[in-house]
């Protein structure tokens, strides 16, 4: 179908309130969106409700879910123990974890294999996860999900999203840090970013103004980034508390709000979380996957020729996308408290306008 230009005279923030406003007034948004050229905000809109039991509504500094966003975390963390000669990312899991459960993993799976998903270790939703949801609160609960189980192919091989390998970025941060990942992704990253309203909270100690998650269905497995992968599942919304595990991990489910991520992009290309050179490396992408490349920890694509790096979440009820444009210092952030695509869609069409896309026609 064919592309649809602006109106004459409207430029590309006009349309995107006008998109924020049809979207959250048709019940297909509900969240945080902001919009930044480098420190100077340009766009922060607020809509729908944080908690529509209590009917309180979103405000720009409610916090949201992130999904897998953690992610960008847990790669910047692990290049500050590189920076710091704590590690190289050719080290393999048992350089680090000599103890790690699964024998073969442990001897052939490198950093770089676990922080690009070309592993082939596996994910961490299954039975043992709907039944132990509850109890996951640190890092070792997640592990002894996964770890005994065989490699899905040969590390390097091939891309597949692994919350798993995540989880033992996680586990090899502990080892080298002396600190529990909490602690030390506190520390070292969001601390010197600014991050003050950013954390992994218990799900039954959540602080005020945090959104609930409203959920259609019971779709468990996260979003890979990129591009939206399914339609919102049909129904009446309801709370998405029960689906959560106990604590988020090294692999997603912390907590932020629009704000605070700004903070992290503007950190990240400022260069006080890491050097130029390791800013460098977890922004390129090495395995090629359906929708562009990934990094450390980050996606990277292109978009009408410019280049946009970051990351996305979605689970039951939440939608988070951040997309940062490191050669004009631009960034997108959109936090939803509504199934995949809800924050998705939006964060694209956002980004188009930035890039000089044309809007696509109604319908396409």
């Amino acid at each position: 179908m064919a592309s649809e230009p602006l109106p004459a005279g409207e430029d590309w923030l006009t349309a995107a309130r006008r998109e924020i406003d049809e979207r959250a007034s048709s019940d297909r948004f509900s969240g945080v969106v902001l919009a930044a050229r480098g420190d100077t905000v340009v766009l922060q809109e607020a809509r729908g409700f944080a908690d529509v039991e209590h009917r309180r509504p979103v405000a720009l500094d409610t916090r949201f879910n992130l999904g897998s966003m953690d992610k960008m975390f847990t790669g910047v963390a692990i290049a500050r123990l590189a920076q710091a000669g704590k590690l190289k990312f050719d080290d393999t899991i048992g350089t680090h974890l000599p103890d790690y459960p699964n024998r073969d993993a442990a001897a052939r799976v490198t950093v770089q294999h676990l922080l690009t998903h070309t592993s082939g270790i596996g994910n961490i939703f299954g039975p043992a996860y709907e039944t132990r949801r509850d109890g996951l609160k640190q890092v070792a609960d997640y592990l002894s999900l996964f770890a005994a189980e065989p490699l899905r192919f040969e590390p390097g091989a091939r891309w597949e999203y692994s919350n798993g390998g995540f989880i033992v970025l996680g586990a090899i941060v502990e080892r080298l840090s002396g600190q529990s990942y909490y602690d030390y992704v506190r520390q070292h990253v969001f601390e010197p970013a600014g991050m003050t309203q950013t954390g992994f909270f218990l799900k039954t100690e959540l602080p005020p103004n945090t959104a609930v998650g409203l959920t259609r269905g019971e779709r468990r497995r996260p979003l890979a980034p990129g591009p939206p992968q399914a339609a919102a599942p049909a129904g009446p919304r309801r709370s998405n508390h029960e689906l959560l595990p106990g604590r988020g991990s090294p692999a997603g489910g912390g907590y932020s709000t629009a704000a605070d991520l700004h903070r992290f992009a503007s950190a990240l290309l400022g260069h006080r979380l890491l050097s130029k050179e390791y800013t460098d490396l977890v922004l390129t992408g090495r395995a090629t996957t359906p929708w562009g490349r990934y990094g450390y920890g980050f996606g990277e694509r292109v978009v009408a020729g410019t280049r946009v790096v970051g990351h996305n979440g979605g689970f039951p009820g939440v939608n988070a996308e951040l997309h940062i444009l490191p050669e004009t210092r631009e960034v997108v952030v959109v936090l939803a408290n509504y199934d995949p695509p809800a924050a998705t869609q939006l964060a694209d069409f956002l980004l188009d306008r930035m890039c000089g896309v044309a809007s696509p026609a109604p319908g396409s």
